[in-house]
């Protein structure tokens, strides 16, 4: 991988602000021509600087009313429960973020529900049936005080 310049540390910022922008409005807002923008925008795309393009959607909207972070311990540190556990992890919808941690815990998951019947029902019926878990502790979220998705980008 090439060092960014500054000139791909700016496409990056610009383009975690609004990842709709053209090649045209990038290129007017890092001051080059479309031409040499497009070129750098597919390398850092190439090089894995750029990892895919998402819409952000609204929690609450989409029906979201509660976001809940889950400490879990495993019954016990094994490459089997571990790996029983990140492969159905995995694909569970209302799991968004899941983090293998240090400390009195092994994993942290960021998980939505409609409403506490529905995490309740999403902890005795899918994380209860999962034979690894040891223990879960939920912290449920009254309010964000900072939520990005923009990543620091540093020469």
């Amino acid at each position: 991988m090439e060092t960014l310049d500054r000139t791909d540390i700016l496409i990056l910022r610009e383009l975690q602000k609004d990842a709709k922008l053209t090649t045209k409005e990038l290129a007017a807002r890092v001051n080059l021509s479309p031409s040499p923008v497009f070129e750098r925008q597919k390398r850092l795309e190439k090089e894995g600087y750029i990892k895919r393009y998402i819409a952000v959607v609204d929690p609450i909207k989409a029906g979201n009313g509660i976001m809940v972070l889950c400490n879990v311990r495993l019954k016990h540190h094994s490459k089997e429960y571990s790996q029983q556990f990140t492969s159905v992890i995995a694909v569970i919808d209302e799991v968004v973020e899941c983090f293998n941690t240090s400390g009195e815990y092994d994993y942290m998951l960021k998980i939505y529900a409609r409403n506490m019947q529905d995490y309740q029902n999403f902890v005795l019926g899918t994380l209860g049936d999962l034979d690894c878990i040891g223990s879960l502790h939920s912290i449920f979220v009254i309010g964000e005080v900072k939520n990005t998705l923009t990543i620091p980008v540093k020469p």
